[in-house]
């Protein structure tokens, strides 16, 4: 029985753009582009109609821009993971996509293996953070929060164990559960109940979350 394949709908209001990722992704077998989208209304339209698993979000869209269609699609397909397409001139969209349920983001200039890596990874369960931009993105925005909100996250991760705490900083790192427990010398599933327990703990909606707030927390 062949196992059914990763549905994906594309949103970007360039026709080039759309074409391009619908090229790299269609060369993997295991993926599937359902729907393309030209602004964020589209999006949630296709996504609710083709029961996407993974949605690559715009921001910068007429009609209804990413950021604004986020909270649509969490309503409307619940079970879609959404990975925003940015550039680095979009950081602070960036941040509030990500708090706002996006488990990713991906710069419009990624490579195509880790386009292919970031579908299955977000159809996976897993948040897929770009590790060409993670790093980069994260520091400079956590680098001008004010200093209550990083006191507000200490304050938040002090209820944690050490051994919590140690997996929250490598979320932070942006590493998957296998990497996480490869570094700490644990198995991935155990590595995946300490993040269950974690985002309970911290009130977090997705791994991405927990990261920021890693990130916040100076961990």
């Amino acid at each position: 029985m062949t196992a059914r394949r990763i549905r994906v709908v594309v949103a970007d209001d360039e026709p080039l753009i759309r074409a391009g990722i619908r090229m790299i992704l269609t060369s993997d077998p295991e993926i599937e582009v359902v729907a393309e989208a030209a602004n964020g209304r589209e999006a949630v339209e296709a996504a609710r109609t083709h029961a996407a698993d993974v949605v690559l979000l715009d921001i910068q869209m007429p009609v209804l821009d990413g950021l604004a269609a986020l909270p649509e699609l969490r309503r409307a397909v619940p079970a879609a993971r959404v990975i925003v397409l940015t550039t680095f001139g979009e950081r602070e969209n960036v941040l509030r996509a990500l708090e706002h349920g996006s488990v990713g983001f991906l710069l419009k200039d990624t490579a195509p293996a880790e386009l292919i890596r970031a579908v299955r990874a977000t159809a996976a369960g897993d948040a897929y953070l770009s590790p060409a931009a993670t790093r980069h993105v994260v520091d400079r925005l956590a680098s001008g929060r004010e200093a209550a909100r990083a006191e507000e996250a200490r304050g938040r991760v002090a209820g944690l164990s050490d051994r919590e705490r140690a997996v929250l900083a490598l979320l932070g790192e942006g590493l998957s559960n296998a990497d996480a427990g490869r570094r700490l010398h644990m198995s991935e599933g155990t590595v995946k109940t300490y993040v269950s327990r974690i985002l309970a703990k911290l009130d977090c909606e997705n791994r991405v979350q927990a990261a920021l707030l890693a990130r916040d927390a100076g961990l």
